[in-house]
């Protein structure tokens, strides 16, 4: 032994124990510990034997392997690393070797033990008490909702579990499985669920630190998707089915359906001047005007219009599609003009409310996000940003499908009539799409920091193409719309 370290053993360590109350299993034991006015270290052995749990001991090598709660978990003699089901988790101070033993820094260890595996215990290191509590899950309840398109499922979280922790898959039985790394779940509550929709039995199972919840789908699926919400804490699974296949009853809502009004969003407006040109066009001027002549298009069409805005006035961002909820509207498009620092770039694009996917579409929602500084409620957009956009995308979950055909229609008819670069169908997080319960696009008409693009966003023949464009492509979705539902 090193001189040194024989020194700090016949010196320094103080033997002792901590209690240890296992309410789960109904014991009380004791664990040795060494100290040294320092950090408290626990005997492994001792600590295995409080868990109830099996312990493998290799002397040479001196290795212990535990397994607590049926995971297994891997003590080292002088190192600062332990391995939990293969992962390695590194702690201020190395294990200590002693008397045929590892001593474990106690606060670290069981720190370490409570993140991954065991959430149910509680370690005082001033009163000398380790409690192993019963099991504290962290999903412990499912709703499942049905709607005319699809079931959406919700499964409480006591936490919110991150994006790279969850996966999910259909099999080809028709089983839709997912799976969450570091969730510990109330199987028989979970289990006992009320099965609804197109879910007609549930399974789940508790394999180490993961969970995994299996719902058997006696209807076809179309898509499928997840996300975990924040408020309330709870992981949301829409399963889309064919439109009318699960409500039988779709005869009595088809009014509720019929594209008879639509929402028309000019963006910016009033102390907020939205991007400007190089020879001073203002976007909020741009967009109202075309915002308008798509209007009086509708009007003639036999559609009623109602417009977030009709002058130039400020409207919060989140008033807009209150605006449009509250009118019972069908559609929600916003028409901007977008900008870029290269004064280069130049084309048209539509834009469906998800987390942006490229650089380019983050950009744009950023800037178009912006005016919520001039706004004096601004707490409601708190929450509002990076991955917590995607439980803001509830509302429209169940229409992304007709909002990806809106988007697709809106700029092939722009294509038609348009002599700029056709920029495609992108997705991005708009705040003004946010609370839209219905099918929504935001459509960029063009770059209003391209100087040639300015002077056609500026002529009435350019604007009337644009308006035109727009109108066609509602109608062709609304032909389209219509035409499912009359069953054809």
């Amino acid at each position: 032994m090193n001189y040194k370290i024989f020194l700090f053993f016949l010196f320094t360590i103080v033997y002792g124990d901590i209690h240890v109350f296992n309410r789960s299993a109904g014991t009380e034991s004791e664990v040795k510990t060494l100290s040294n006015a320092g950090p408290i270290y626990i005997s492994a052995k001792d600590l295995a034997g409080s868990f109830t749990s099996k312990i493998y001991e290799n002397t040479e090598r001196k290795k212990l392997v535990l397994y607590i709660s049926g995971v297994k978990v891997k003590i080292s003699g002088n190192s600062s690393y332990i391995i939990i089901d293969d992962d390695a988790y590194q702690m201020p101070q190395v294990t200590i070797v002693a008397e045929n033993d590892l001593y474990i820094p106690a606060e670290y260890f069981l720190d370490i033990l409570k993140a991954t595996i065991l959430p149910g215990i509680n370690f005082d290191s001033k009163k000398e008490l380790l409690e192993i509590d019963v099991i504290r899950f962290n999903i412990t309840d499912i709703k499942i909702d049905v709607k005319s398109n699809g079931t959406i499922i919700h499964l409480n979280t006591k936490k919110p579990f991150s994006e790279r922790n969850i996966s999910s898959f259909i099999n080809k039985h028709g089983w839709y499985y997912l799976t969450i790394a570091g969730a510990i779940i109330d199987t028989t509550n979970i289990n006992a669920g009320l099965t609804r929709g197109v879910v007609r039995q549930i399974e789940s199972d508790q394999i180490g630190n993961t969970a995994q919840v299996a719902f058997k789908l006696g209807s076809k699926v179309i898509s499928h998707e997840w996300y975990q919400s924040l408020d309330p804490n709870e992981i949301v699974i829409t399963l889309r089915t064919p439109l009318g296949q699960i409500d039988r009853h779709i005869e009595d809502v088809k009014d509720r359906w019929r594209l008879d009004t639509v929402v028309l969003d000019a963006g910016h407006g009033g102390k907020d001047p939205g991007s400007q040109g190089k020879y001073g066009t203002k976007e909020k001027d741009v967009v109202l005007d075309i915002t308008k002549r798509i209007g009086r298009l509708l009007e003639k069409a036999g559609i009623k219009v109602i417009y977030t805005r009709d002058e130039d006035v400020f409207i919060p961002l989140i008033e807009r599609t209150k605006i449009a909820n509250d009118a019972n509207g069908k559609l929600f498009v916003s028409v901007h003009a977008n900008s870029n620092k290269n004064r280069k770039i130049q084309g048209f694009e539509t834009y469906l409310l998800r987390p942006g996917k490229s650089e380019d579409a983050i950009e744009v929602a950023s800037r178009e996000n912006a005016v919520i500084k001039l706004e004096e409620k601004t707490r409601q957009y708190e929450k509002l940003t990076g991955e917590n956009l995607i439980m803001a995308t509830m509302a429209q979950s169940m229409f992304m499908k007709e909002s990806e055909d809106l988007a697709s229609i809106i700029q092939m008819e722009l294509d038609k009539r348009l002599n700029t670069p056709n920029r495609g169908v992108k997705q991005a997080g708009f705040y003004v799409l946010i609370g839209a319960s219905m099918p929504n696009v935001l459509v960029e008409v063009g770059y209003i920091s391209n100087p040639s693009e300015e002077k056609k966003l500026k002529q009435t023949s350019h604007k009337q193409q644009v308006a035109e464009a727009i109108f066609q492509g509602i109608k062709h979705f609304k032909h389209t719309r219509e035409k499912i539902l009359s069953g054809e």
